[in-house]
């Protein structure tokens, strides 16, 4: 259908320029995009959000650097956490299930896409480079102002520059989308795609990849994408018959911020109940690799795991939130 993309995008990180030669031995210049894990991490649905979407991930962001809710966020959807999601529209139609780790044959060679990114930055630059103007002429009384933009408004009425008047100004680092330009080679193994000339934005730039909404249209596109489907995490059937009594997890605990939580989790340390099975020296050990000697008394770590595994709540309200949520879920499953 003209004017309208029917399949979701792509989310790559530009890795820079280089060139490949066709089996006649011309010289094509093609920019590089990387893939980087690209997986779905959420849907838009109709009834919840009034439209219909996805919302892609690329990157493998570290922990300490991501907000407590976007770490549930990412959890929830079964995905390590990303550095950079953007969102496409699609119909209902051609959803896909998040999780999903999409592939770099979406698109086939040959194909005309349109890319989307943030173009570098130029600083301050005048209207000839910023705007292509002509400059002023070279002789006929102009002097040591040929590269000026010239008059920018009026004398008495209206008597002022109007808005959106092109002048000399900051220059790139904006949004730009190059229309239909066209796919030359894919590597799925690699997940690489090769674009056909440059693209919007600077070696490690995000881009979005999208099938054009112009031009001639490729009928043998997969629909709705090529992706390989999340794997169905395997659950201990003993846990998954008793519910527990309380949420035993170290993130439930005030006072453990994202370096405390990445420093237990190296240690294995992810439940209550081997929180309250530390010892005195494996708890000086941790709090040497976290930083802050003497946390665990200090914020009472000890203390308030035993509280919770005896039946208490949660000290912080986002806590006791997250907490009842926990519970939920645990119970839902176990229906």
């Amino acid at each position: 259908m003209h004017g309208t993309v029917d399949r979701t995008g792509i989310l790559a990180k530009k890795l820079g320029m280089t060139r490949v030669f066709t089996d006649e031995g011309a010289v094509v210049p093609v920019t590089v995009l990387a893939l980087e894990g690209c997986q779905v991490v959420a849907q838009k649905t109709q009834d919840r959000d009034g439209y219909t979407a996805l919302q892609l991930g690329s990157g493998v962001a570290k922990p300490k650097r991501v907000s407590k809710a976007e770490r549930e966020r990412f959890a929830k959807a079964k995905v390590a956490p990303k550095m950079k999601w953007v969102e496409f529209r699609v119909p209902g139609e051609n959803m896909i299930e998040v999780g999903a780790s999409m592939s770099a044959d979406h698109f086939v060679t040959g194909q005309k896409v349109d890319v989307s990114g943030i173009s570098i930055g130029k600083g301050f630059a005048g209207a000839m480079k910023r705007h292509n103007f002509s400059g002023l002429r070279a002789t006929h009384g102009v002097s040591i102002s040929h590269r000026s933009h010239g008059s920018t408004g009026q004398c008495q009425d209206p008597g002022k520059v109007f808005t959106g008047k092109k002048m000399a100004g900051h220059m790139g680092a904006v949004r730009v989308t190059t229309q239909n330009v066209e796919i030359v080679r894919t590597d799925v193994e690699d997940g690489l795609i090769l674009i056909r000339g440059a693209v919007p934005g600077s070696k490690g730039a995000w881009i979005e990849i999208r099938d054009a909404v112009k031009g001639v249209k490729v009928d043998d596109l997969p629909m709705p994408g090529k992706f390989s489907a999340a794997a169905a995490p395997k659950k201990p059937e003993a846990k998954a018959k008793v519910a527990p009594a309380f949420a035993d997890a170290v993130i439930l605990v005030d006072g453990i911020g994202p370096k405390g939580e990445e420093v237990l989790a190296a240690a294995g340390v992810t439940t209550l109940t081997q929180l309250v099975a530390l010892s005195a020296e494996q708890i000086a050990e941790l709090e040497e690799k976290i930083g802050k000697p003497g946390i665990f008394a200090k914020e009472e770590w000890v203390a308030q795991a035993k509280e919770m595994i005896g039946g208490a709540e949660p000290r912080a309200q986002v806590d006791k939130d997250l907490a009842a949520k926990m519970l939920k879920e645990a119970s839902s499953e176990k229906e």
